[in-house]
């Protein structure tokens, strides 16, 4: 293991990227950032024409001098809130880095985010990967375009990706998090090419640092990590934070595994710019004071670099600059609230092509899927829904080399349910792979492989599960929104749940409304092979995140055993099965509960036509109303809890549009508000059954 905890003594530069940075341009960003937080907090925070505000005060001299090393097409970062000077460095526009916390139209959200949640595509040069507002989550999404760098440049033979790393930056309270722990495993086993900056102030908010690491030296307590390169230096001296940076940088471009570089710096301002910072002592503030990296800039360069007068001029300059930006960013409209509702899912202009994002996923690269037909091509035989998991990612594997199948399990094991058993062999261990036990590893992960032009298909092996990830999750499902279609992350998420025998509350959860619910993901849920098949083969060839939904009581059922329908059949979202036509009642429902209220209707005498909806984001709402219209009686079934489960959904849109059509009310069926309990009796009793779907079909039939 490589150390150089003794940094902060070195009176030279002793690598060649440390003497070539130019120091005039790391003053004059410096100066620049300075001064763009000093706008902000004494005159734009003041008249409110920003709302939400944060300095990064005191640490930009590191942040600057990362940026200029940055150098590499295919490098990548993300930051977090503090994180103004390093883009700066990297290239921002001054009049975005303005007019993005005035919330004003254009730049990198469109006022949409917080204007401190830096995104910026890289078009021949580093990439920012969208910033997250939760403290750690930029982490894992680092690890996944650090894993995609080796992925390119040895799955795919693109040598224009050797020397790339990724960077992650993030505050010394950002090293409690599980993001930051499980980007560490990724990158330490793997040997990826990817940087840990800690920024050390010694704060989170008010919390000091012994209550995020013992012995507030995160680097200390990781001298001792294998596989990690430690360098612990000063941020607020240019030689010590210089060398820190350049030699952990040229050691990863080297090939020399991940590295971390932790440097202290002075928090000069509060948290954010509400905070008074009460919870400090005069002597500390004080203290802070005196270390302001500025100053020391300033005495490095003067008058070894640089005279007096340029440094003024640089400063004069920097001053001036911001007022030119501003009065450009005031200038710029406010955002049209007309067009809040675009880019949640990705859209087609009115000729019918997609509206692109800038980065991420394979669409912007052009990326030609082959032939897809709605026709089933069908086999003689059956196959069960495993198999049909299983050869439509065989096929779509063998079709696009950008994707790859991960997870916990899913290579040497075939998967906790056989679904991947063989794919690892056939395709490699490069793109069939097992993954660290970390649901936000997975996910996180997948963020940064999608943003770099892959394809991930991540699987959680349960529903529950996923909860681990749920911030991933949901910074996946905003991306495309929250950066106006800048990036996106299309990627298929493969889940396995409910019943199966038996229930847990652990491991038989469907709670699909979850996903339904969340901005900017859809939700499959297949009841038969066929559909499995078309539905899994469309997620993997579209241009939005998918959650894919494998029931556990469907993956060996014989109901829902199929003939392979083709290596080219799809079924489009949003688009129902009419699995039986009726008059009298309409009964909606999806996944498990297909195949029961099926057999419910052979119980019955009643024409009730039987709708599988397949998809629950989009759902096909047409369809259900269509047919509501004509039957006049709507039962809607589902396993999910009854409760604000997606039977609500449909039933308040039934109620609002079909009033006048009904003759009976609108009724839901569904499992009692309790998790899956794990007796098969108990969860007999919970589940809507076969007698309990023919009981209310019969009742709202005679009324």
């Amino acid at each position: 293991m490589a150390t150089a905890s003794d940094f902060g003594r070195l009176q030279t530069f002793d690598n060649a990227a440390a003497a070539a940075i130019d120091w005039r341009q790391v003053a004059y960003k410096c100066l620049l950032s300075r001064a763009v937080d000093k706008l902000e907090e004494e005159r734009l925070l003041k008249e409110k024409k920003i709302l939400y505000q944060f300095s990064a005060r005191g640490h930009e001299l590191g942040q600057v001098l990362l940026g200029q090393l940055l150098d590499h097409r295919h490098d990548a970062a993300s930051g977090y809130y503090r994180s103004r000077p390093f883009m700066l460095s990297l290239g921002l526009a001054l009049e975005d880095a303005i007019a993005g916390p005035m919330m004003r139209s254009g730049s990198f959200s469109d006022g949409r985010d917080i204007g401190v949640v830096y995104n910026m595509p890289g078009h021949e040069a580093a990439t920012v990967l969208p910033m997250s507002g939760g403290v750690g989550a930029q982490y894992t999404p680092v690890a996944g375009w650090a894993q995609s760098i080796l992925y390119h440049r040895d799955t795919l033979q693109d040598e224009s990706w050797r020397g790339a790393l990724a960077v992650a930056l993030g505050g010394d309270a950002s090293v409690a998090t599980n993001g930051f722990w499980s980007a560490l495993t990724i990158a330490t086993t793997l040997q990826l090419p990817m940087l840990f900056f800690i920024e050390d102030n010694g704060y989170g908010i008010s919390v000091t640092s012994d209550m995020q690491t013992p012995g507030r030296n995160i680097a200390a307590n990781l001298e001792s990590f294998s596989g990690l390169a430690i360098f612990d230096g000063d941020g607020t001296e240019a030689r010590d934070a210089a060398n820190a940076i350049a030699s952990a940088i040229g050691q990863i471009r080297a090939g020399g595994g991940p590295a971390l570089v932790r440097l202290t710096v002075p928090r000069l301002c509060g948290h954010s710019g509400q905070d008074t910072q009460a919870y400090k002592s005069e002597e500390q503030i004080a203290a802070e004071r005196a270390r302001d990296p500025l100053p020391k800039l300033r005495r490095f360069l003067v008058p070894n670099s640089l005279t007096a007068t340029e440094w003024r001029d640089l400063e004069n300059r920097a001053n001036a600059d911001v007022e030119g930006a501003l009065e450009s960013a005031l200038a710029r409209p406010l955002p049209d609230p007309a067009g809040i509702t675009r880019f949640v899912f990705s859209e087609r202009d009115e000729h019918g092509d997609i509206v692109m994002q800038q980065q991420g996923g394979l669409g912007p690269s052009g990326h030609d899927f082959g032939p897809a037909t709605t026709e089933a091509a069908t086999e003689p035989g059956r196959i069960n829904l495993v198999t049909a998991v299983r050869r439509t990612l065989d096929a779509e594997l063998a079709l696009n080399a950008r994707m790859m199948v991960f997870g916990e399990d899913v290579a040497a094991k075939g998967g906790v349910h056989a679904v991947t058993l063989g794919l690892a062999e056939k395709h490699g261990s490069d793109r069939v792979f097992d993954t660290s036990l970390s649901e936000e590893g997975i996910i996180g992960r997948s963020l940064g492989m999608a943003a770099a032009g892959l394809l991930p298909v991540p699987e959680l092996q349960f529903r529950k599960y996923a909860d681990p990830a749920e911030e991933q999750l949901n910074d996946c499902g905003t991306m495309r929104w929250r950066t106006a279609n800048r990036f996106a992350a299309p990627m298929v998420v493969r889940v396995a749940g409910g019943f199966f025998k038996c229930g847990d509350p652990w491991h038989s959860q469907c709670n699909e409304v979850k996903w339904v619910h969340a901005t900017g993901w859809q939700v499959a849920m297949p009841s038969n092979a066929e559909d499995a098949v078309g539905l899994l083969r469309f997620a993997l060839r579209d241009n939005n995140p998918t959650i894919f939904f494998e029931h556990r009581n469907l993956l060996d059922l014989a109901w829902a055993r199929r003939s392979y329908p083709g290596d080219n059949y799809v079924v489009p979202f949003g688009k129902a099965a009419t699995l039986r036509q009726g008059s009298e009642i309409s009964v909606i429902t999806w996944g498990a509960m297909v195949p029961r209220c099926e057999a419910a209707l052979q119980r019955v005498k009643a024409d009730a036509e039987l709708i599988d909806l397949r998809t629950l984001s989009p759902w096909d709402d047409e369809a259900v109303l269509e047919s509501v219209r004509r039957t006049r009686r709507c039962l809607i079934v589902h396993e999910d809890t009854l409760t604000a489960g997606f039977g609500a959904e449909i039933a308040a849109r039934v109620a609002d549009e079909c009033f006048f059509d009904l003759d009976a009310p609108v009724r839901r069926l569904a499992v009692a508000d309790v998790p899956s309990p794990h007796s098969p009796v108990l969860l007999d009793a919970v589940v809507p059954g076969e007698e309990d779907i023919a009981a209310a079909i019969g009742a709202l039939c005679q009324v």
